[in-house]
C-alpha cells in the first residue's frame, strides 16, 4: 500500500551527485546479501565522543541511524545495497550503544546531542552533506536532524515513526493527564528498574521484545506500549521456540553478545529526555521538514497501528512534511522493517537516493 506525490519517473529524472549519477544506469540491486568481511569497521570521533561505524561502498553520504534495542547491524541488509547502488553508507551504533561511547550522564542522550552526533559525523567523515535515514529512535533523529540542519541533511528516510510535531504540552505529561500512566515511555523513566527487567536475561529479552514488535507476533498478543499496572514490558510477552528467520542465530548472538557487555542504559537514556526534549524543541514549535523525505512503516507495526496519534500525525505529515514524496505501507510487516522486509525496504529506499542530490 503506498501514497504517492511524484512518480518515481520523475524522482529518476532528477538525478544525483557525484559517482551516483552511474547509479542511475544500473538495476536496483535490492536483494544483495550480507557479508561481514565486506563491510569496514573503525572509529573516529565526532561531537566530543568516539563513534564505532561500519561502512561499505564510496560515493554520496547516507547515514542509516538505528533504533532500540538495536546496533549498526540492523541494517545489514541496507548497507551492501545501497553500496551498490553508488553511494558511502555508514552505519555508526549510535550514542550509548554498542562500541560507541555512552557518557554517563542522562542529560548527554537529548535530541540537541543526537542531531549533533550526526553533525559531528558528517564533519569526521568529510563530507560536506549527508542523505540521513533513520528507524525507530533513529528516525526521530533523522527527522530532526532535517528539520533542525536542512542545509547539512537535504534528504530524510524515515521508517516506522511519522514526523511529530512539538505539541503544547510535554509528552511525558500528556500521558499522565490523559491517563495513560502504565504507557512504557514512563516505565522507562525508573532508572534502574527498566536496566535490571531487561538485563537480567539478554537473550531472552531480545528475542522476546523483537518478537513481539515484528509482524510475526500473534494477533491477539497484549499490547508491549501499554503495560499491566506493576508489570514490566516483558509481561506477556512470548520467547519463541523457534524466531523468525529474518533474525537468524548469528544476528541474535551478535546483539546478545553486545547488550550482555553493555547493557540497556545508554537506549533507555534516550526516552529519559522526552520531556527535556520537547523544551529544547520550542524554538521550532510549528515548525515543518522542507527536505525531501520518503516514510516506510509495517502494516503491523504497533507504532502506527495502535495508536491513534500516529494516525493522526502520518495524515499530519502532508504539511508537517510538504516535501514527503512517498509513503510506503509494507504488508505484513511490524515495526523492524529493515530486517523484516528487506527487499521492499531497499527498493524504496534506493529509488528515492537515486533522486536526490548532495554535495561533496
Amino acid at each position: 500500500m503506498e501514497h504517492s506525490r511524484r512518480g518515481f519517473g520523475a524522482l529518476v529524472g532528477l538525478g544525483v551527485a557525484g559517482t551516483a549519477r552511474q547509479a542511475l544506469a544500473q538495476r536496483t540491486e535490492v536483494a544483495t546479501s550480507f557479508e561481514p568481511g565486506d563491510v569496514k569497521h573503525r572509529h573516529l570521533a565526532a561531537n566530543g565522543i568516539n563513534f564505532h561505524i561500519a561502512e561499505q561502498g564510496k560515493g554520496p553520504l547516507v547515514l542509516l541511524c538505528h533504533g532500540f534495542p538495536e546496533t549498526w547491524r540492523s541494517w545489514r541488509h541496507q548497507l551492501p545495497v545501497v553500496a551498490k547502488a553508488g553511494f558511502h553508507a555508514v552505519a555508526p551504533d549510535m550514542r550509548g550503544y554498542g562500541q560507541s561511547d555512552a557518557p554517563p550522564d542522562i542529560a548527554s542522550y537529548t535530541i540537541m546531542d543526537l542531531v549533533g552526533d550526526m553533525v559531528g559525523l558528517v564533519a569526521a567523515l568529510g563530507e560536506k552533506q549527508a542523505i540521513i535515514v533513520g528507524h525507530d529512535w533513529g528516525a526521530t533523529v533523522a527527522w530532526h536532524a532535517a528539520l533542525l540542519r536542512p542545509d547539512l541533511f537535504p534528504a530524510v528516510v524515515a521508517m516506522s515513526v511519522p514526523f511529530r510535531q512539538r505539541g503544547p504540552v510535554a509528552p511525558l505529561r500528556q500521558l499522565r493527564d490523559a491517563g495513560l500512566n502504565t504507557h512504557y515511555w514512563l516505565y522507562y523513566q525508573q532508572v534502574g528498574v527498566a536496566e535490571a527487567e531487561l538485563e537480567r536475561d539478554v537473550r531472552s529479552t531480545i528475542r522476546r521484545r523483537m518478537y513481539a514488535n515484528s509482524g510475526d507476533r500473534p494477533s491477539n498478543s497484549p499490547s508491549t506500549r501499554i503495560l499491566q499496572p506493576g508489570e514490566g514490558v516483558l509481561h506477556g510477552t512470548i520467547d519463541p521456540e523457534q524466531f523468525p528467520v529474518w533474525l537468524t542465530p548469528a544476528d541474535l548472538d551478535y546483539l546478545v553478545a553486545e547488550y550482555t557487555r553493555t547493557g540497556f542504559r545508554g537506549g533507555l537514556n534516550y526516552y529519559r529526555n522526552l520531556d527535556r526534549n520537547w523544551e529544547l524543541l520550542a524554538p521550532w514549535a510549528g515548525a515543518a521538514i522542507r527536505p525531501r523525505a520518503l516514510f516506510i512503516a509495517g502494516t503491523k507495526d504497533q507504532t502506527i497501528g495502535s495508536n491513534g496519534g500516529s494516525r493522526a500525525e502520518m495524515e499530519a505529515m502532508k504539511t508537517t512534511v510538504p516535501n514527503l514524496e512517498r509513503s510506503v505501507m509494507i504488508e505484513g510487516a511490524g515495526h523492524y522493517t529493515p530486517e523484516e522486509r528487506p527487499q521492499q525496504v531497499n527498493e524504496a529506499l534506493i529509488q528515492f537516493l537515486r533522486g536526490v542530490t548532495v554535495s561533496r
